[in-house]
């Protein structure tokens, strides 16, 4: 893609009311545009990046047997109320113009376990692990930090379905494997930790996904003996020590919540009354389990984490576009859009920055981006038959034959 033809424009200003750092770069690099308080939209390059995270996830789901559904967001009243949670304020309700009551949908157990009722009758259709890539709304007093906090944010929600609690242990096992997959892929991994946290009325402890950083909310106790964490409203219950392995020196962190998992049981098989026949001829409530990432969080977090003073640094199997190419001057361009064809053609992914702007204007530009590699070429790599070529995450460049 060329610059040129870019539908957005980098910006030098940083808005005032944002305060998070991934917010302030995300916003003048021209990935998200904000409508309204919790509200963004993404624009191309910010698409392309969320895309890719998207597809990582996918991936690593299909790896585990998940079998991908879209869900509708809309939500029948009737659903929440078989739950008792039509009351809770944490979604949005709105009616029909006949005066039937919905839900936006801010999860979806209430959606999943019915839909799974139509088509689990024995326990030859078990186990089954169901997700979706989904918009999800929720009724923030407080959205904050960018993309951290929202009213609407995509997530992947993971549903399990077995046929006792032994078999959703080994599951929940994969998905925990499956997650730190995930962020290691997106190059958050080493400064993610798998966290334990309430179950509430599901099981002793869930499991979180925190990524260390001063932007986040959460506080967590870090072991760095296991590369586990605690989190700090369970941490007297664990008697401040690791629950792996005892270990007692645990360093406090500030920290951002990118997934959490939890063993369901049959907390909502039973209002539903999602039943399999064993193969003794009973009838037993499904064991469940559901499991989040939030690909919009994610990608913030990302900023958040890897960035410099300059803009971001995407990893490669994130960033927008490999390669960040350009000329110096006239001969120089025509040069660069030569190599931009043909790089085109191999199927590479380049951002073509065919403007006449300042040399300095576009090294900014392109440090605003992020994009993992800069190719230069000028009057004197043309002279030598080179380009000047400088990856993100270093200062010095390094020059290759055209």
């Amino acid at each position: 893609m060329k610059t040129s033809g870019l539908f957005t424009k980098s910006s030098k200003e940083i808005p005032a009311e944002v305060e998070s750092k991934s917010a302030q770069f995300l916003i003048r690099g021209g990935y998200i545009d904000q409508l309204g308080t919790g509200i963004y939209s993404y624009l191309p390059l910010g698409f392309k990046v969320l895309d890719k995270i998207v597809q990582i996830i996918r991936e690593e789901m299909n790896a585990i047997d998940g079998q991908e559904i879209l869900m509708p967001a809309l939500h029948p009243a009737q659903n929440w109320k078989i739950t008792d949670r039509y009351d809770m304020n944490v979604g949005f309700k709105t009616k029909s113009s006949t005066g039937q009551d919905y839900v936006l949908g801010w999860t979806h157990e209430e959606i999943v376990t019915p839909l799974a009722k139509r088509f689990v009758n024995s326990y030859k259709d078990l186990p089954i692990a169901l997700y979706q890539i989904q918009s999800k709304f929720r009724d923030e007093e407080r959205p904050k930090s960018g993309l951290l906090r929202t009213r609407e944010f995509l997530m992947k929600d993971l549903y399990s379905f077995h046929t006792d609690s032994e078999d959703l242990d080994k599951y929940y096992d994969r998905v925990l494997e499956a997650y730190k997959k995930v962020y290691d892929r997106v190059g958050i991994g080493e400064m993610t930790y798998k966290t334990y946290a309430s179950g509430g009325s599901f099981s002793k402890y869930s499991h979180e996904f925190q990524t260390v950083s001063d932007a986040g909310e959460d506080t967590i106790y870090v072991c760095e003996k296991c590369h586990i964490a605690v989190n700090k409203e369970i941490i007297k219950d664990v008697e401040n020590k690791c629950p792996e392995c005892g270990n007692t020196e645990l360093k406090e962190k500030k920290s951002i919540e990118v997934g959490n998992i939890f063993k369901l049981g049959t907390k909502y098989s039973e209002p539903f009354n999602l039943k399999y026949l064993t193969s003794e001829g009973d009838l037993k409530l499904v064991e469940m389990g559901c499991y989040g990432i939030g690909p919009s969080r994610l990608l913030s977090t990302i900023v958040e984490i890897l960035s410099d003073e300059s803009g971001p640094v995407w990893p490669s199997e994130v960033a927008p576009f490999e390669i960040y190419l350009t000329g110096l001057d006239e001969e120089s361009l025509k040069k660069a859009e030569e190599v931009y064809e043909k790089l085109k053609d191999e199927g590479k992914e380049v951002l073509f920055d065919d403007s006449t702007d300042r040399a300095g204007e576009k090294f900014a530009r392109a440090e605003l981006y992020g994009i993992p590699e800069r190719w230069v070429i000028s009057k004197n790599t043309l002279a030598s038959s080179e380009i000047e070529v400088k990856k993100r995450t270093q200062k010095e460049t390094s020059m290759i034959s055209l």
